[in-house]
């Protein structure tokens, strides 16, 4: 199922979150989308939430990048979910974006890239890739979560699609996470290591029992 219509005047994307600010998916300070639904089921992904093809927001492009704070942040990052699911919507989201600052775009796919190439889920995946200046690919796999480089698990790869951040170290660098809870809403944004997730399910599920 694929939230994000084909025609390009009238795409759509179902939008799980949007972080405004972080630092923790990237270098510098940078704006995150995640979209939902995801049909790859990898075990113990780090947010089972948005896997089901359910709806969530429901944005356009425009109303998404109207929401970006340009003179803060210096590049986007796309994760989910599946963004290769919803690609024409965040082509369009890029190139609007583009038009406004000179950010770097980086994304997350549980997709190698052979298979995007070759056989893509939708027609909108080359227009994605043309936007895309750093892809991290392929499954999740939790077993191989080492907490380092900004990938979940050592079989995924980095690639660099274009020149830009080649001077970043992004496989090896020391991964950083951030934490809020509002309203009793636990938000996690970064890629933590197994280890670290057990210890934030069981800290945070007493705070939020102990604010409800």
């Amino acid at each position: 199922m694929n939230f994000c219509e084909n025609l390009e005047s009238d795409i759509t994307l179902n939008v799980a979150a949007i972080a405004n600010k972080t630092k923790a998916l990237g270098p510098g300070t940078r704006a995150a989308i995640w979209v939902q639904g995801c049909p790859l089921h990898c075990v113990g992904c780090l947010a089972p939430e948005w896997i089901p093809f359910i709806p969530a927001m429901n944005l356009t492009p425009r109303q998404i990048v109207e929401r970006l704070d340009f003179q803060s942040i210096c590049g986007l990052t796309f994760s989910g979910g599946e963004p290769m699911e919803q690609a024409h919507g965040l082509a369009e989201v890029a190139r609007l974006a583009h038009q406004v600052k000179d950010l770097d775009v980086i994304c997350f796919t549980g997709y190698r890239i052979e298979r995007l190439l070759a056989n893509p889920p939708n027609d909108g995946v080359p227009s994605l890739l043309a936007e895309v200046d750093v892809l991290v690919d392929g499954p999740y796999v939790k077993a191989l979560n080492e907490g380092l480089g900004l990938r979940g698990s050592s079989n995924q790869r980095i690639l660099h699609l274009t020149r830009r951040l080649k001077e970043y170290n992004l496989e090896t660098r020391k991964r950083d996470i951030e934490i809020t809870i509002t309203d009793g809403e636990f938000s996690l944004i970064g890629i933590p290591t197994t280890n670290v997730m057990s210890i934030i399910n069981e800290a945070t599920y007493g705070v939020i029992e102990r604010m409800e």
